[in-house]
């Protein structure tokens, strides 16, 4: 694995007798968005730690821009910057002696800061708030700051551990483009959250860590193909008789589920024929006094393909 902005070669953590992470590998190229999920203990955290060198007893390899992760200059740590899950400041300190402080230790000269720092403010919708203490911000408001704060020094790297936490909808909205704008300009982005749909927004790839092991690792689509659901299909209809169940004799249906009033989901088997398969689905709603409205392919969401994965469910 040498390809890629950020490459983790077989990387293993325990905590006593705690497997944390287990033989992890991936690699992120420039400007790629990597979602990074999996259940609370998984180690996503750990992960993380390691990545922006704060955890450094661990086997096997990382590398950022080609340079080792165990490198004890500072040309890793300018090339990223790093937003943790629990984001902290001195509150007695302004926005701007706070990022102020935060450029210096990322090598920003003076002049460099005069105009970085209300750009990055701008970029996060902070840029009333130069000169407030941290204390009169809200929670939503101080994780905007952590953004700036990783985003000072431009690196080529962004790790985001929860970005998305604690900000209201407007704001992760607001977040997300930034994100995109982000990959867009060359910048790569690793990012962790728990709220799946924001992920599927913005990741351009996503990897799913299970007890320590990096299970998958592909594009929505990707995990589409592996689980073998791209053959859902999803009816809506105008009139529901009730005798839709006695549709799943039909050759290639597999399962036939009410997922909401006068709404069906129906699961085909694997090698059935789609053309075939629906042609006798249309006919057999009508003929049992269905009407349908509306009959197209399903597409499952990140957190549906998800639930199956962590739930033991593989092809």
């Amino acid at each position: 694995m040498t390809d890629g902005l950020v490459v983790l070669d077989r990387v293993s953590k325990r905590y006593g007798n705690i497997q944390a992470l287990d033989n992890v590998s991936f690699s992120i190229g420039r400007g790629e968005i990597f979602g990074y999920i999996g259940p609370n203990g998984a180690g996503k955290t750990t992960t993380i730690r390691i990545m922006v060198g704060l955890l450094r007893d661990f086997e096997g390899a990382v590398s950022i821009g080609d340079h080792p992760i165990a490198d004890k200059g500072g040309d890793v740590q300018r090339m990223l910057g790093y937003l943790p899950q629990d984001v902290a400041f001195q509150e007695w300190r302004t926005v701007d002696h706070a990022l102020t402080t935060f450029g210096r230790l990322n090598g920003l000269g003076k002049e460099e800061l005069a105009l970085r720092i209300p750009e990055v403010l701008a970029l996060v919708g902070l840029p009333e708030e130069r000169h407030r203490k941290i204390v009169h911000l809200s929670g939503g408001m101080v994780q905007k700051l952590g953004l700036a704060q990783a985003l000072l020094h431009s690196p080529p790297l962004i790790v985001l551990d929860e970005p998305l936490a604690g900000l209201d909808p407007a704001s992760r909205y607001q977040v997300k483009n930034i994100i995109r704008e982000l990959s867009r300009k060359g910048t790569t982005v690793f990012f962790s959250s728990h709220i799946l749909s924001d992920v599927q927004d913005v990741a351009t790839r996503i990897g799913i860590l299970s007890w320590g092991r990096l299970g998958l690792v592909g594009t929505v689509e990707e995990l589409k193909a592996y689980f073998g659901i791209e053959k859902d299909i999803e009816v809506f209809l105008s009139k529901d008789s009730g005798r839709w169940k006695e549709l799943e004799s039909i050759e290639g249906v597999k399962s036939i589920e009410q997922t909401a009033p006068n709404r069906l989901f129906v699961r085909l088997e694997k090698d059935a024929d789609m053309d075939e398969a629906t042609h006798k689905l249309i006919h057999g709603l009508l003929s049992v006094g269905c009407q349908i409205r509306s009959f197209y392919p399903a597409s499952p969401s990140l957190e549906q393909l998800y639930i199956r994965y962590v739930g033991g469910e593989h092809p």
